[in-house]
């Protein structure tokens, strides 16, 4: 068994180690078919940022804080922030209405009290699930976003303060999940569809290992990411914005001198933290670059960018290795 993973090691073994990395790669849209690809191969392609995946999944993978300094220097924090929203999406808009359909059809609403009070219960904690996620999307991501462009969040609060409520509605929805299993487990009568009611039970209890996991990722990985990057732009709070697009070098629809730069570097096929080595900002200066120049010209892969570059005469088709 790997005991930590590498971006050298294929991507199919990490597969194989820990089913639970099938929901991380579809997460960081990271699709199936990537044959023999090491992890670096397969992130560079779908235009991933390999450090960021990696602290993931190795923090899942370990399922403790042992060795969180050492991953939190691998996280890109948009990368990590645009994670998190998908996962938000996956809980909200796949996972916890497949698990009510199956409920729904496990037990009997029409004649059976104690079913309509499961249901009931179901969907209110289904819904406080579904309204810590969008305290998070209001008001935990844009907070993020703002420190993203170099900017201080108004108000001057840290992340640490606004993140007390974020931990509070963990704990609170932890609680609920247990109580949902036990009230199924002890009370509901013996004339459901067994099986089923059982697939269902199972299906919970995955559930709340997988809210779990993303709780725990959240108030220690990302929390600490973000406390990172907060301490950066508060010590230099221009830094990003000095390498954003001005009115002065870039349309509404076009790109900065800055952002051409780094669609160069792109092609050249280096990574986020070379880029920002090689152009003297930080990682994440990049990444706010990239998603500036995906937005404007609708092109997220490192192909894309190449073919764009050739014909617009960024760099000669020569330079480029294909």
């Amino acid at each position: 068994m790997i005991e930590k993973y590498h971006a050298g090691d294929p991507l199919s073994d990490l597969i194989s180690d820990d089913y639970r990395m099938l929901q991380i790669l579809s997460r960081f849209n990271l699709a199936l078919g990537f044959g023999d690809q090491s992890v670096a191969a397969a992130c560079k392609s779908c235009g991933v940022d390999t450090g960021t995946f990696l602290a993931v999944v190795n923090f899942v993978k370990s399922g403790n804080n042992a060795h969180l300094n050492e991953l939190v220097e691998g996280v890109n924090v948009g990368a990590l922030l645009d994670y998190l929203k998908r996962s938000h999406t996956y809980f909200v808009d796949f996972r916890l209405p497949a698990i009510r359909r199956k409920l729904i059809e496990a037990i009997d609403c029409s004649r059976n009290q104690i079913a309509f009070l499961i249901l009931k219960f179901y969907d209110e904690y289904a819904a406080e699930v579904g309204r810590h996620m969008n305290y998070e999307n209001e008001h935990v991501h844009p907070y993020v976003e703002t420190l993203l462009c170099g900017k201080i969040p108004e108000g001057n609060r840290r992340f640490s303060e606004l993140i007390h409520q974020h931990q509070d509605n963990h704990e609170s929805i932890g609680k609920s999940s247990a109580e949902l299993k036990n009230i199924i487990i002890k009370y509901y009568p013996s004339d459901s569809n067994a099986p089923l009611l059982n697939e269902v039970l199972m299906d919970i209890y995955m559930m709340e290992e997988e809210l779990l996991t993303h709780c725990r990722l959240e108030d220690t990985l990302f929390a600490e990411s973000v406390a990172s990057l907060e301490e950066e732009v508060r010590q230099h709070p221009a830094r990003i914005d000095d390498d954003s697009e001005s009115s002065d070098d870039a349309s509404a629809n076009g790109l900065s001198e800055r952002e051409k730069e780094v669609i160069v570097e792109v092609v050249k096929g280096l990574s986020n933290k070379e880029i920002a080595e090689n152009m003297f900002i930080s990682v994440n200066t990049v990444m706010t670059h990239r998603r500036n120049i995906s937005r404007k010209l609708q092109i997220h892969s490192p192909a894309g960018l190449t073919i764009y570059a050739i014909v617009n005469g960024l760099v000669k088709l020569d330079d480029v290795k294909l």
